[in-house]
């Protein structure tokens, strides 16, 4: 049964969703623990409040996402334009940790909606990157050969996004967690985890002004997260084979 919003107060559904939140994977990247959860959460409680389904939630973060994108590939780079960018990146993303917690306080979401909220994310996942690239060959005083590295960059983000789905996607199917199973949440890989982290991403975007320092910071979290790409890739197809193995066993 769909739940309707109740005469709560703002902060009595706060804390409900605060009682009521995933726990967060093993290791997670920490800006998207720390800081934009709780903002999804504050964003998640108005949006409920204000009766908004889950689905205009996601709408909502991919209008503010793609009005971001949009900034980064058209509009020359300004030193107010990164700040612009950084601010609708970073509130599409608190949008994006909104919509699934919408759902859980309106008692559960449904098949459409997270199938909206997977095309949105690979729409941005690939669109972000793309943006870099049409920035750099339009605004930045460098070669145009430089614009392959957020070229790079959009693969390595499209490869990541997918093969996560698809990980999650074969663990339901196959009826098993286990590859997960006992890990606690570990500070150290948190902290490794940073330059992967999309709010991180979000916020290089405030030297876009700055193209020399932009682009070098950019590529070396492309460099980081091609890295982290190949040893993730690694251990999945590990994942994987052992999933196949107690699938076996089980027939």
């Amino acid at each position: 049964m769909v739940e309707t919003p109740s005469p709560e107060s703002f902060g009595a559904t706060v804390r409900r969703l605060s009682s009521a939140q995933k726990k967060r994977a093993p290791g997670a990247p920490p800006y998207s623990i720390y800081v934009n959860r709780p903002v999804g959460r504050i964003v998640a409680a108005a949006a409920y409040r204000a009766g908004l389904t889950p689905n205009h939630v996601t709408l909502l973060s991919a209008g503010l996402t793609f009005a971001g994108i949009a900034i980064i590939a058209t509009v020359p780079p300004l030193w107010w334009t990164g700040l612009v960018v950084w601010f609708l990146l970073a509130l599409g993303y608190a949008f994006d940790s909104a919509d699934g917690q919408v759902a859980r306080l309106r008692g559960g979401g449904s098949p459409a909606g997270e199938w909206l909220d997977h095309v949105v994310d690979s729409a941005k996942t690939v669109s972000l990157h793309v943006a870099v690239a049409i920035a750099v060959y339009r605004f930045f005083p460098f070669d145009d050969a430089w614009a392959l590295i957020p070229l790079g960059f959009a693969i390595v983000a499209t490869v990541s996004f997918f093969a996560m789905i698809l990980n999650d996607l074969l663990k339901t199917i196959h009826g098993s967690d286990a590859p997960r199973s006992g890990r606690e949440p570990s500070a150290l890989r948190s902290l490794l985890l940073i330059p992967t982290d999309y709010g991180i991403h979000c916020a290089v975007f405030v030297l876009l002004s700055l193209p020399v320092v932009f682009l070098s910071v950019y590529g070396l979290l492309f460099v980081a997260c091609a890295g982290h790409l190949a040893l993730a890739l690694n251990k999945w197809f590990g994942d994987m084979g052992a999933l196949h193995g107690r699938v076996s066993t089980n027939v």
